[in-house]
């Protein structure tokens, strides 16, 4: 097939024209900006754009489809010139579901925790020798991709409550009607898409509506929200509520029992870990998988990109990056680090760079959540305010939303230079953000820190 991209640079989407590339079909591909690692990637698998920005020429007749990114707009020029060619265009996720519609799918959603979740899943079927195909968010150790596409029998996927494409905003995790989905918990987030906290949850309700028939749904058993989502689920669904595995580790380490009360040392931690890594024990038992394929396979598993990733650690101390955005996720990040390192200052630098974080309304539900810290900084870009365009809101707004004793920067360099006051003592760092603190060579400045 001769299949086209709009909006290629996006993160799944990149990934999955390199997978559509290797299964020999003729792959194009658009965008207004492309930023690495995807431009290097698509790059060295001859699929980068030979220039930015979109041109309705790209679109002619013997094309087979077009896929369209959520980064496009609704009156992207090529989408409108296949529009009126008659060429089908599909969004990333009505396409996957096409191609696995025949299969088993496993679907992991909720407020937190999807990657790793996910990633968990697909290490265990991986060590056990299971043949699958997946979609993931984020770089995993030993897969050379984020989407794998073939004939495989199982397809894993995480499933994100984000718009579908700029024509359908349903969520993506609504296309894929689950036969194993699995539900980390509900806290509400992506303000600039859903104002109020039931419109976020009407979402997940939907995609209980949404499951295979005799679909099983592996769901947080601690959160109220789905526990009623549970019961108001459809008979033929089998709800299985989990809370997370023990750690049975010494102080500064994480360990579990398997059935027979062996410990298994885990290279993850912190709470949140450990209930990610209870549904996927579910999720992989859904599937016919024993205990013993699962608990041989767990102490291997060390995490993904920019979840709890260590970024540099020597005899001074450790350095961790992390993805953590929203309030749940910022709380149980500092928390799992604060326990992983009891005996360190923790320094925990966060930056506002989501749609809902530099929402001055959705700020106060930030409240505490650096509390476990005991340097707590926060930077924001005005420019990114600017792109973004959201009102302006000033540091002192931040202070008192935080609480505490947040310091708060809007400068790349001040917030640099704050980190490495205390050069050279033994401490922690965290370093917490969907973007790049304006640029930061966060493995530099942890070098700095430390040496």
């Amino acid at each position: 097939m001769r299949i086209h991209l709009i909006a290629i640079g996006g993160a799944v989407m990149h990934n999955l024209a390199i997978a559509l590339a290797r299964n020999g079909h003729t792959v194009t591909g658009s965008d207004d900006e492309i930023y690495n690692p995807s431009r290097d990637r698509l790059r060295r698998h001859g699929l980068l754009p030979k220039t930015m920005g979109w041109d309705p020429a790209r679109i002619t007749r013997d094309l087979d489809l077009v896929i369209v990114g959520k980064h496009a707009r609704a009156d992207n020029p090529e989408l409108l010139r296949a529009e009126a060619l008659g060429i089908p265009a599909r969004s990333f996720p009505e396409f996957i579901y096409e191609h696995s519609k025949d299969k088993t799918r496993v679907v992991v959603t909720g407020s937190h925790g999807k990657t790793t979740t996910t990633a968990m899943i697909m290490h265990v079927l991986r060590h056990s020798g299971t043949d699958f195909d997946y979609l993931v968010g984020s770089r995993l150790q030993g897969f050379d991709t984020m989407v794998r596409l073939s004939d495989a029998p199982v397809m894993v996927i995480e499933g994100d409550e984000y718009p579908a494409s700029p024509r359908d905003l349903r969520p993506k995790m609504l296309f894929y009607k689950p036969n194993i989905a699995v539900t980390t918990g509900i806290a509400w987030d992506h303000i600039n898409v859903f104002p109020t906290f039931e419109d976020y949850v009407h979402q997940f309700g939907l995609l209980l509506d949404a499951l295979a028939p005799r679909a099983t749904w592996i769901y947080y058993g601690a959160d109220p929200v789905l526990r009623k989502l549970a019961r108001q689920r459809r008979r033929d669904v089998t709800a299985i509520p989990y809370r997370g595995f023990r750690n049975v580790g010494q102080p500064g380490e994480t360990a579990i029992r398997d059935g027979h009360g062996q410990s298994i040392p885990l290279q993850v931690f912190g709470r949140h870990n450990l209930q990610n890594l209870k549904a996927a024990y579910y999720a992989v038992k859904a599937l016919g998988l024993s205990d013993r394929h699962f608990f041989e396979a767990v102490a291997g598993f060390s995490g993904t990109a920019r979840r709890l990733e260590v970024i540099y650690r020597n005899a001074r101390g450790t350095a961790y990056l992390d993805f953590a955005h929203a309030p749940s996720k910022l709380r149980a990040t500092v928390q799992a680090v604060r326990a992983r390192h009891p005996g360190r200052p923790l320094t925990a630098c966060f930056e506002l760079h989501t749609f809902s974080s530099l929402n001055k309304d959705f700020l106060p539900h930030y409240r505490g959540a650096m509390a476990a810290a005991d340097r707590a900084f926060v930077f924001y870009s005005p420019h990114t305010l600017k792109m973004k365009r959201l009102p302006h809101f000033s540091p002192d707004d931040v202070r008192r939303a935080f609480g505490g004793k947040v310091q708060v920067f809007t400068d790349r360099d001040l917030l640099e230079k704050a980190v490495l006051s205390e050069k050279g003592q033994s401490q922690t760092l965290l370093l917490m953000s969907s973007g790049t603190f304006d640029g930061m060579d966060t493995k530099a400045l942890a070098e700095r820190l430390f040496d």
